[in-house]
């Protein structure tokens, strides 16, 4: 492994602004402290920095040169809504939030690339180090697009990277085409005629159309998809009722829908709604049928995949690098970022959790796990893939 010794010196520092942010995590659009600490690192670095696209998000500009080449590196800064069961030192101070997906060690990565890059600069152009708010459905990256980012900062291409929890620190995967699923939700609400549960004759029973809905749904993905295509239909909430014996006026559904694909999410939804309504007309009962397309699929452009993984074989070893990782129904919303510019994403091996010090929780070190916590040895790994990423896609003539 090819690391940049500068970077691993300075590892020790990006443990402690890693760790501070891991301290005091802030839930999306409320990275303020974030955006501070973020932002004051990089004008000690010399680095200008642009604030307020998305409300806290932060991008730092760093140029060399004559070229008008730019790529931009994104690292996500939110935290999410878990109780941290760790007790470790630098175990969240915020009850009901934490840093239970890796953001802060994503912040601490690329402020490491963005240290080094100031102080070199083997580069001719533009680096944009851009720290995003509010990837945890929040939409942050879609909201940046909203308020300038690309018109402020034009760049040719963008690049992003998460951790990987199971996988082998000083690894990476990455794949073309799809790399994460889309993620939508729905609810939908039967309505029918509530009765004494003795008297079921009187009313017209919404807990019964809701089965009925839910049963013939999984029809949709095993009948009406080609089964070549990816996708999830997961209801996770039924709700109905308040007595035992009460047949209630409604009953809801409330669940996810995960496809790689828009034409098959459309296809599930025009399903989906016509067998709600026509079930829910069959026992004379109304259906509202609402579905919400959060975050699209995440499409990894097949060039600048290439580029990155070339990047990657040439700093770790080929052996180290998967450039067919299997896609995960997991959701991204740097997949907006994608629709719009070149780009890539790529998971960085988090390790099996070894690496968590005395107090850790119980619990895997997974993601979104209240035990989770970032590897610290990422912390030069990841920098070094940003600094070569950026020195490559730049390189002087």
């Amino acid at each position: 492994m090819q690391l940049i010794d500068p970077i691993v010196e300075f590892q020790s520092e990006l443990a402690q602004i890693r760790r501070d942010i891991h301290a005091h995590p802030e839930l999306c659009y409320e990275e303020q402290r974030t955006a501070d600490v973020i932002a004051q690192k990089l004008t000690e670095w010399g680095i200008p920095v642009i604030r307020g696209l998305g409300e806290t998000g932060v991008v730092g500009v760093i140029r060399n040169g004559d070229s008008q080449r730019a790529i931009g590196l994104r690292a996500d800064m939110d935290a999410l809504p878990v109780q941290e069961v760790n007790t470790f030192p630098h175990a969240s101070r915020h009850p009901g939030k934490m840093h239970a997906c890796g953001h802060d060690g994503h912040v601490a990565m690329l402020l490491g690339a963005a240290h080094y890059l100031s102080r070199h600069r083997n580069f001719d152009g533009t680096v944009y180090v851009i720290f995003q708010p509010a990837e945890e459905g929040g939409g942050g990256a879609s909201r940046m697009m909203d308020d300038g980012l690309f018109e402020q900062c034009p760049m040719d291409a963008i690049f992003g990277m998460h951790n990987w929890p199971g996988v082998a620190t000083g690894t990476f995967g990455v794949t073309p085409g799809p790399m994460m699923a889309s993620s939508n939700e729905f609810e939908v609400t039967v309505t029918g005629k509530g009765a004494h549960a003795a008297q079921p004759h009187k009313g017209i029973d919404p807990i019964m159309v809701a089965i009925q809905i839910a049963q013939s749904w999984q029809t949709v993905v095993t009948r009406n998809k080609s089964p070549i295509d990816a996708a999830v239909l997961s209801i996770t909430q039924i709700h109905a009722g308040s007595a035992t014996n009460v047949i209630p006026d409604q009953a809801t559904l409330i669940g996810t829908v995960r496809t790689f694909d828009l034409p098959v999410l459309d296809l599930i939804e025009s399903r989906m709604r016509s067998i709600a309504e026509h079930t829910a007309a069959a026992f004379d009962a109304t259906v509202k049928f609402e579905f919400k397309r959060n975050y699209p699929p995440l499409i990894n452009h097949e060039k600048e995949t290439a580029f990155a993984a070339d990047v990657l074989k040439s700093m770790v070893g080929a052996d180290k690098v998967d450039d067919k990782v299997e896609p995960t129904m997991g959701a991204e919303d740097f997949a907006f970022f994608l629709l719009k510019k070149p780009g890539c994403y790529v998971f960085i091996g988090n390790g099996d959790g070894d690496h968590r010090s005395g107090g850790h929780g119980l619990g895997p070190c997974n993601l979104h796990n209240p035990s989770y916590d970032f590897n610290d040895a990422l912390l030069p790994i990841g920098g070094t893939y940003w600094v070569r990423l950026a020195e490559a896609w730049l390189a002087k003539s």
